[in-house]
């Protein structure tokens, strides 16, 4: 039974900065793909970005130099450091997790079997 759970969203000021976390069990493939994405109401899941066993990594255009994406491997824990946030970066931020390799289609939300709850982060001005 895999579990995603994710944690530390909130509610900050534009500029101010978030750690993400996703908690992960249950998820033993030796080969896969790790994701966040994030949903706006009445937009949408947007892929944010995703890492790979094989080591790729790969962000969304609007997010890119200001996010990063790491895990830990004990325990299973995939990270999304949020810097200089924007308003348009509110969302519930989930993390999504699949077996295989990231591929060209890292960031369509189909393509992953496992999801977490969502963490709401919101961004005021």
């Amino acid at each position: 039974q895999v579990q995603l759970v994710e944690s530390g969203g909130g509610s900050v000021q534009a500029g101010q900065s978030l750690r993400l976390s996703c908690a992960v069990s249950g998820f033993s493939y030796m080969n896969y793909c790790m994701g966040w994405f994030r949903q706006a109401p009445g937009k949408e899941r947007e892929g944010v970005a995703a890492l790979g066993s094989d080591g790729t990594i790969r962000y969304a255009p609007s997010v890119s130099g200001r996010f990063i994406i790491s895990k830990d491997n004990v325990p299973n824990t995939l990270y999304l450091d949020m810097d200089s946030l924007k308003p348009e970066d509110a969302a519930m931020y989930y993390c999504a997790a699949d077996g295989g390799v990231c591929g060209g289609s890292w960031y369509l939300a189909w393509r992953y079997s496992n999801w977490g709850q969502g963490t709401q982060v919101t961004v005021s001005s």
